[in-house]
């Protein structure tokens, strides 16, 4: 018995990838300086996004994921949230008859309003779930400008 999950959905998502591929090189990249292709993910964390106050929180179920194998950057306006779950082993006559927890590189991208401050964003894990807290910028208001004559 195969231990590995079937998933139509997978192999479809292979398909498109191998399609965009053969078209990129056929016709250059979509846009100039596109580089999500050179980011590859094995699998997608779940996320969920809330918005406070007086910051942004973007929870990432990361269960596994030793927290050296997770880098979170800031640049440009978009937090990018990569790392790797490790491969294990699974050794012939192991015993499985099913394995569906996903493996390898994952990578989640999030552009960002321009009230967050990419200075202080904080990142913490707990219990399998990765917490990034994107705390807002001082506002100033709005303020009233005069024109001279």
């Amino acid at each position: 018995m195969d231990p590995t999950r079937n998933d139509p959905w997978a192999r479809l998502e292979e398909m498109r990838r191998q399609m965009d591929r053969a078209f990129d090189r056929a016709l250059g990249p979509r846009e100039p300086g596109d580089q999500s292709d050179l980011v590859t993910s094995n699998w997608t964390p779940a996320v969920d996004i809330k918005e406070e106050p007086h910051r942004f929180v973007v929870y990432a179920d990361i269960p596994g994921v030793d927290p050296k194998e997770i880098e979170v950057t800031m640049e440009n306006g978009v937090l990018t949230v990569r790392g790797r779950r490790a491969l294990a082993e699974r050794a012939a006559g192991a015993g499985y008859t099913r394995t569906e927890r996903p493996r390898g590189n994952f990578c989640r991208r999030f552009a960002l309003p321009d009230s967050a401050d990419p200075e202080r964003i904080t990142a913490r894990g707990s219990l399998g779930v990765l917490e990034v807290s994107i705390p807002r910028k001082a506002s100033t208001g709005r303020r009233r400008i005069r024109v001279q004559a």
